[in-house]
């Protein structure tokens, strides 16, 4: 399985909408595997969704992100895990053992519900 986490450094982008790099990672069993970053312009959300769906990626971690881009990844069979925050390699270990987002990754007054599939 791959996943993919919208990237600032080395923590989850705060806000999808301005980030620019992502890491996508291989994820078997309760290991991560290969890691590879990827640029990416937010405002192009077909070319992100075909870059994904291309990637094999079936689940995006991502902090903050506006109602229409996160209908477009959903509407392009992309998991979305959003409003998610802290150190991106802290949260890709803990999703690859757990297949969840442990709460207290999870910005301040958010929740699980926003998870979309």
């Amino acid at each position: 399985m791959k996943i993919a986490i919208t990237t600032w450094g080395n923590r989850v982008s705060p806000v999808f909408d301005s980030a620019r790099t992502i890491l996508i990672a291989e994820v078997s069993g309760n290991t991560v595997g290969e890691l590879t970053y990827e640029q990416f312009t937010p405002d192009n959300l077909a070319g992100l969704s075909a870059m994904l769906n291309k990637a094999g990626v079936c689940t995006l971690i991502c902090g903050a992100i506006s109602t229409q881009p996160a209908n477009t990844l959903v509407e392009s069979k992309i998991r979305l895990i959003s409003f998610v925050s802290g150190n991106a390699m802290d949260i890709l270990s803990t999703f690859a053992r757990r297949n969840t987002i442990d709460p207290s990754f999870m910005m301040p007054g958010c929740s699980l519900a926003y998870s979309r599939r």
